[in-house]
C-alpha cells in the first residue's frame, strides 16, 4: 500500500524502515522555533540539560512576537531572555523588533521552512507552514529545550483525514471560510491528533495567502497538522526564498485515508464563527443584527498583504463607524512596507483605522486592542474562546478580512456585498 504525503516525510526522517498509524517514531527535525512566552521555558530546560550547544545554530529561530513591542516591565524580561541565549549560542534566526514578525507569517517569507521538512514550532500554529508541503507541528516548550539540544523528537505517526474541494468559489469567500466550513462541519475535536490532507481543483487554485489560513487554522479542530501538496504555486513563493534544499512530497494514488470528505465550494459563503468555539459556525446570511465595538484584522491567519488588499478595496473612501474601534496588524515588517509602498496604509489611517506594527497582540488578549466587559469584536484570528481578547464577558467572532472591514463600517457584523 502506498503513503501519504505526511507517511514520506517522517519516512525521509527517520531510521526505521517500516511503520505504521499509531506507532511512536524518533524523527530528526529541520526546523525548530519559539517566541517570547514560550522560548523563556524551552531555554531554561535546555540550560538545565547541560548541554552547551545548540544543534545547530542555522535551525533555530527564536521570534519575539506575542508581547512585542514590550507591553511591560514582564513582557521585556521575556524578550531579554531571547535575546541574550540568542547571542550567547550565536543563532543566526533571531528577529528583534525592527525585523521581526508574527512567527508563523515570518518563517515562510524569510524562506526559513521548506516542502518536505519537518519544522516544530513551541505554538500550536505552527501547522500554518504545511501550505508548503512540511509536517509543521507545535510542541510543548519543555520538548522544545529537548529539540534544540538533540535536533530530534518522538512522535506518534498520525491517521490522515483528506478533505477535497470541489466547484467554484463564491464571491467574497476565501481561505478562511473553507476553513471556518469545515471545522463546523467536523467540530473542534473532528481531527483530533490527524492529519488534515487539503485538496482538490479549489485548493490547487488557491493562492499561498490563502493555503496558510487553512492550515494555520487545522488546529483548531484538533489536528496533528493541517498540510497541502506542494505545486507551482508554492514553488513560485518559494524560489527566491529558500535557505535550504527542499524536497516536494505527494501522497501516492493507493495511500491510505482514516476517511475522505468531500466538499461543495459552491454551498458556501462568508462564514461567521459565534462564540466561544470556532466550529460555532454560520453563513453571512444567518448572522442577523449583531453590533460590534471592535474589528481586527490581522494574526497569523489573516495578517498577509492578500488580507490588506482585500481590506483596502472594501475601506477606499470610506469611514470606520464612530462606534467602531478598526486595528489592522500586517503579519511581518515586510508585510507592512508592502502596504505603505501600495498605498494600502493611506486607506486605513484616513478611513480611521489604527494600523500596528506586527504582533500577536489582541489574538490571545496580550495588547493592542483588548476587550472590556459586555464589548464586541468581529475579528480574522484564530480562536474565540472565552475571554481569549479581554473580559472573559466580552465576545468575539471570527470571520475573514472582507467582513471584518465591512463590519467596522457599518458598526455590525455585515456581508462585504452590501458596502461595495
Amino acid at each position: 500500500m502506498g503513503r501519504t504525503i505526511v507517511e514520506k516525510i517522517l519516512a525521509a526522517h527517520t531510521d526505521r524502515k517500516k511503520f505504521k498509524a499509531g506507532e511512536i517514531l524518533n524523527v530528526r527535525v529541520d526546523f525548530a522555533f519559539a517566541n517570547d512566552v514560550t522560548a523563556p521555558l524551552a531555554i531554561k530546560d535546555f540550560l538545565k540539560s547541560g548541554a552547551s550547544t545548540v544543534f545547530d545554530k542555522e535551525r533555530i529561530g527564536l521570534i519575539p512576537d506575542h508581547f512585542t513591542p514590550n507591553k511591560d516591565i514582564k513582557s521585556a524580561e521575556q524578550c531579554k531572555i531571547l535575546r541574550d541565549f540568542s547571542h550567547n549560542q550565536q543563532i543566526k534566526y533571531y528577529f528583534e523588533v525592527g525585523k521581526m514578525g508574527i512567527e508563523h507569517a515570518l518563517l515562510p517569507e524569510q524562506g526559513l521552512v521548506m516542502p518536505g521538512e519537518i519544522v516544530v514550532g513551541a505554538d500550536s500554529h505552527t501547522p500554518t507552514s504545511g501550505a508548503l508541503g512540511a509536517f509543521a507541528t507545535g510542541v510543548g516548550s519543555t520538548d522544545l529545550g529537548a529539540i534544540m539540544t538533540l535536533g530530534e523528537m518522538w512522535l506518534k505517526v498520525p491517521e490522515t483525514i483528506k478533505f477535497i474541494y470541489r466547484g467554484t468559489l463564491n464571491e467574497w469567500v476565501s481561505g478562511k471560510d473553507l476553513i471556518l466550513y469545515t471545522i463546523g462541519e467536523i467540530g473542534v475535536d473532528g481531527a483530533n491528533y490527524k492529519v488534515m490532507e487539503f485538496g482538490g481543483e479549489v485548493i490547487e487554485n488557491l493562492s499561498m495567502d490563502n493555503r496558510f489560513t487553512m492550515c494555520n487554522m487545522a488546529i483548531e479542530a484538533g489536528a496533528k497538522t493541517g498540510i497541502i501538496t506542494p505545486d507551482k504555486i508554492t514553488l513560485d513563493y518559494i524560489k527566491d526564498r529558500a535557505k535550504r534544499a527542499y524536497q516536494f512530497y505527494q501522497s501516492d494514488e493507493d495511500a491510505h485515508y482514516e476517511k475522505i470528505i468531500e466538499i461543495d465550494v459552491s454551498k458556501i459563503e462568508p462564514q461567521v464563527a459565534f462564540p466561544h468555539l470556532p466550529d460555532n459556525t454560520r453563513g453571512i446570511s444567518q448572522v442577523g443584527e449583531i453590533k460590534i465595538d471592535q474589528a481586527v484584522i490581522g494574526s497569523c491567519t489573516n495578517g498577509r498583504i492578500e488580507d490588506l488588499r482585500i481590506t483596502a478595496k472594501i475601506l477606499e473612501r470610506k469611514q470606520v463607524s464612530s462606534n467602531v474601534r478598526l486595528i489592522i496588524i500586517p503579519g511581518t515588517q515586510e508585510i507592512y512596507l508592502q502596504a505603505v509602498r501600495e498605498g494600502l496604509a493611506e486607506i486605513f489611517v484616513s478611513a480611521g483605522a489604527v494600523l500596528s506594527t506586527p504582533t500577536c497582540g489582541p489574538c490571545l488578549g496580550g495588547h493592542m486592542g483588548i476587550l472590556a466587559e459586555g464589548e464586541r469584536a468581529i475579528a480574522t484570528t484564530n480562536r474565540n474562546f472565552v475571554g481569549r481578547m479581554g473580559h472573559p464577558k466580552s465576545e468575539v467572532y471570527l470571520s475573514n478580512p472582507a467582513v471584518a472591514a465591512a463590519s467596522a463600517i457599518t458598526g455590525k457584523i455585515t456581508n462585504p456585498g452590501e458596502v461595495m
